[in-house]
């Protein structure tokens, strides 16, 4: 008596090509560079006699990323919202979603690059607002933090170019391809793998019970 090999119809998701995975990542890394617009990006050393009662001659003028460079803040929750809005949508929205979050990432690169290019520049808005002067001759000491938003902004663009290969593996969200799936399989739509978290919250979402 032969043995048979009995072969799995569901093909296996890679572990970077999961909904849940490449979605949080995008989530995650979109929330990190908004986080990094928080903090400091630039100290601004000031002659004593122009900083006045505005600011601490010894801490300096402290200049964070969203006065330093105002795009960044907007173009993070861009990437954040395009990352959820990929999770529930068709195949040609995914290639609309993914060049939006390119778009957004480069921006997020370059709008960074140039405060670390030239700090001075960046922070002659906020010299200005605290002190009424501008064009004056100071030293400016740039953080991390615009560095950070560099690194963040580039892995976003990267995980941006995973969501159109991985959405091979995703189960479409719409309900004509969801009844054409259940008829492609004799009128049962079972799941092509384990569900993750996104999929058991649009089951439910459709009134079906996940558990």
């Amino acid at each position: 008596m032969s043995g048979t090999t009995v072969k799995s119809s569901s093909p296996v998701v890679p572990r970077w090509a999961r909904k849940s995975t490449l979605v949080l990542a995008i989530v995650a890394l979109a929330l990190a560079v908004f986080g990094t617009t928080t903090q400091t990006w630039l100290t601004v050393h000031l002659d004593p006699a122009q900083l006045g009662q505005a600011v601490s001659s010894q801490d300096g003028l402290h200049v964070q990323g969203s006065k330093a460079a105002t795009t960044v803040t907007a173009l993070a929750l861009v990437a954040l919202a395009g990352g959820l809005a990929a999770s529930i949508a068709g195949r040609i929205a995914r290639w609309i979603i993914t060049a939006l979050i390119l778009l957004a990432a480069a921006g997020i690169v370059s709008a960074a690059a140039i405060v670390i290019a030239d700090p001075l520049a960046a922070a002659q808005g906020s010299i200005a607002a605290a002190t009424g002067i501008s064009g004056s001759d100071v030293s400016v000491d740039v953080t991390v933090f615009p560095a950070l938003a560099v690194v963040a902004g580039a892995l976003l663009g990267l995980s941006a170019l995973l969501i159109i290969p991985a959405g091979r593996f995703w189960k479409s969200r719409t309900k004509y391809d969801t009844a054409a799936t259940g008829t492609a399989a004799g009128g049962s739509a079972a799941p092509a793998g384990p569900p993750d978290d996104i999929d058991s919250w649009d089951r439910l979402s459709r009134g079906d019970d996940p558990t």
